[in-house]
């Protein structure tokens, strides 16, 4: 018999257990996880569905948080998420101003509002904001590539 080959377990020597971590798994799943997030967090930003035209202007720079005033297809009218009733947003608008309004200024509204609703309810909704004193409305739409 020959006398080489894999020691045995008496004569030879045992491995020791490895006691390092791999963390390159770890460190891609982490980085996926942060394109994904990165990419889906401004698409969180509006919560009603509203179908806005397009135009070609560019992006306002805004340094205060503005208003949002929306106006889906259905003539429903919400002020930051909130469904108002077209009676109460007099009321509301006067509350915001007092609220958000400085004296030198007037808070921003980004107006936006579903592009087959009929243009006698935006100029509703824009005459009580004028009437409030909120007279720095920005209509929102999006541009021909589909971005805000």
């Amino acid at each position: 018999m020959a006398m080489g080959g894999l020691p045995s377990g008496r004569h030879g020597r045992r491995r020791a257990p490895m006691a390092d971590i791999n963390v390159t798994p770890l460190v891609d799943v982490m980085l996926v996880l942060l394109i994904i997030f990165m990419v889906t967090a401004p698409l969180l930003v509006t919560g009603v569905p509203v179908n806005l035209p397009e135009n070609r202007a560019n992006p306002i720079d805004q340094s205060q948080e503005p208003v949002q005033v929306s106006i889906d297809s259905d003539g429903r009218v919400y002020i930051d998420d909130v469904e108002t009733l077209m009676a109460a947003l007099p009321d509301q608008f006067d509350t915001i101003r007092k609220e958000k309004g400085d004296a030198e200024q007037a808070p921003q509204v980004y107006l936006r509002a579903d592009k087959l609703l009929d243009y006698g309810q935006v100029m509703l909704v824009m005459g009580e904001l004028n009437r409030a004193g909120l007279n720095r409305v920005a209509l929102v739409s999006t541009d021909s590539s589909g971005k805000r």
